[in-house]
This record gives structure tokens, C-alpha cells and sequence, in this order.
């Protein structure tokens, strides 16, 4: 008489996805450009945070691998057979095992809190000598204005800005193989300034500028948009980046001028401050 071959196919459907979900995780980014789901680095700075993420994920599926095994070992050690499955030798405490999982973690997230760090510091370096280009970015409720602070560059000679509305995206142009300084404000509420292909993005937050400097080093169009849920309308918050060659930069900017539109346009100075009433109210 054969026996049940349930049994024996349980055990391997089980194999089989102990096997195939990592599989699975894995293939899923296989699509991207860059590493595990990025999008293709567009800046000097951004293999720092690429390396980061690289890294992070190579280390999770080393330990997620331990782990599998561990899993796969005691579903097949452990399986129930014709009788009652063995049951495992009974201790009060094991100390090393113990020392083993509470260090083990503070290891690994001192190994990345360093790397986070060392990261971070690289990418928020500032151009050594300054940056070759200034844009001053306005985030408004719900678009974006920058400002081109090109009035020292003998190729345009003027700031000149570009505004857009929540009908209009606007374009952010941008040389390659040339620093750029982003001077981040905002009119009203807070925003965050994020395109995905320099794998940064900062918070621009109303009285409190913020800056960072980008080399862009691969030409090509880049959407971009707010990642600060900001009110209403914050779908409408994305604008194209164009990185182009310095020749195509000051030609798009002189055309920028040819149109009027000159001067910087700034958030106005009371963004974040109430109001004070006139004094003869207070006397009333």
C-alpha cells in the first residue's frame, strides 16, 4: 500500500516559497535603472547616497538570508513525521545566545547610523570656492518660482526667474558638469524640494532657509514635485528639470529675459508672523 503523498508536497511547496519570496523581492527591481529601485544617478553627489542604499540592502538580505536559513532548517528539522515531532532540548538560559542577539543589533545599527552619517555629510558639502550657479527657489502654495542669480555671469548679466501656477509646471534648467547652489524659502506653508534622479530632496520651510549645493553630470529631462504633503492642491506642485550644456543653460535664460522677466521674486517677510494690531485699538 503507497503512502500519502500530501505530506511530502506540503514539504516542498514550503521549500519552494522559502526559496521564492527573496527571489521575488529581488526581481522586483531588477526594472529600475539604478540600484534597487532607484532611478539612474544624475549628480556627483548622488552615488553617496546610492552607496548608502546599496549597502543597506546587501546587509538586509545577508541577514534576511540567515534568517531563511534558520527558518528552512527548523521547518525540516523540526517536521512532523510519522509520530510526534522531536522536541527540542529545554535550558533555563543560554548566555552566549543571549549576548549574541542583543549585541548583534546594536551592531548593525551602529555600523549604519556611521554610513547614514558619513553620507550625509558628504552630500550636504558645500562646492569648495563656491558654487559656479545660484538658483533661489520660492515653494508656494501650489507651485514653485526660481530665481536665476546670473547677473555676474557675462553670458546672461541679469537675475531673471520663472514662476509657475498650478496650470503651468515650470522648468528648472540647470548646466551639467557644473555646481549649482539651491537657496530653498517658502511664501507660506511647508514644502520639500525633491528630484528623485539626484536621490536628495529638502524641506522648505517658511522663516527658515535652507541651502545645498548639486553638480548635475547627465543631461536629460527629470520630473520633479514636493514630497511634503502641503494642503490642497499639492498634486500640482512638480516641475521639470532639464539638464543641458552651458551654452543651451545661457540661451534659455537670455530668452527668460527677452520676456521680461527679470529681478527676483521673494516671499514676502511676514510668512511666519502674526500681525500686530495698531496701537490705538489697544487703547480702546
Amino acid at each position: 500500500m503507497s503512502g500519502n503523498p500530501a505530506p511530502s508536497r506540503r514539504r516542498t511547496a514550503r521549500a519552494a516559497l522559502l526559496v521564492a519570496i527573496p527571489v521575488m523581492l529581488v526581481a522586483l527591481t531588477a526594472c529600475s535603472e539604478g540600484p534597487f529601485g532607484l532611478p539612474a544617478a544624475s549628480t556627483e553627489q548622488a552615488h553617496h547616497v546610492g552607496n548608502l542604499w546599496l549597502g543597506a540592502w546587501i546587509a538586509s538580505l545577508v541577514i534576511g538570508g540567515i534568517v531563511w536559513a534558520l527558518i528552512g532548517w527548523a521547518v525540516i528539522r523540526y517536521r512532523r513525521k510519522d509520530g510526534d515531532a522531536p522536541a527540542p532540548r529545554q535550558t533555563t538560559y543560554h548566555l552566549p545566545l543571549e549576548l549574541l542577539y542583543t549585541l548583534v543589533p546594536f551592531l548593525i545599527v551602529g555600523v549604519l547610523f556611521f554610513y547614514t552619517v558619513q553620507s550625509q555629510d558628504n552630500v550636504l558639502a558645500k562646492s569648495p570656492g563656491g558654487p559656479a550657479h545660484t538658483v533661489n527657489v520660492l515653494g508656494q502654495k501650489w507651485s514653485w518660482t526660481f530665481n536665476y542669480m546670473e547677473d555676474r555671469n557675462p553670458a546672461v548679466g541679469n537675475v531673471v526667474h520663472e514662476a509657475g501656477t498650478i496650470e503651468k509646471i515650470p522648468d528648472l534648467y540647470l548646466p551639467v558638469n557644473e555646481s549649482v547652489r539651491f537657496n530653498l524659502t517658502s511664501a507660506d506653508v511647508i514644502h520639500s524640494f525633491w528630484v528623485p534622479e539626484f536621490y536628495f530632496k529638502m524641506d522648505v520651510i517658511p522663516g527658515h532657509p535652507n541651502s545645498f549645493d548639486v553638480t548635475p553630470n547627465r543631461t536629460g529631462t527629470f520630473l520633479a514635485k514636493c514630497a511634503e504633503l502641503c494642503g490642497t492642491y499639492h498634486s500640482a506642485m512638480l516641475f521639470n528639470v532639464h539638464v543641458v550644456s552651458v551654452d543651451e543653460y545661457n540661451a534659455y535664460l537670455k530668452g527668460l529675459a527677452a520676456k521680461g522677466q527679470t529681478g527676483e521674486l521673494k516671499a514676502p517677510v511676514w510668512v511666519n508672523t502674526v500681525p500686530s494690531a495698531p496701537a490705538e485699538e489697544h487703547d480702546r
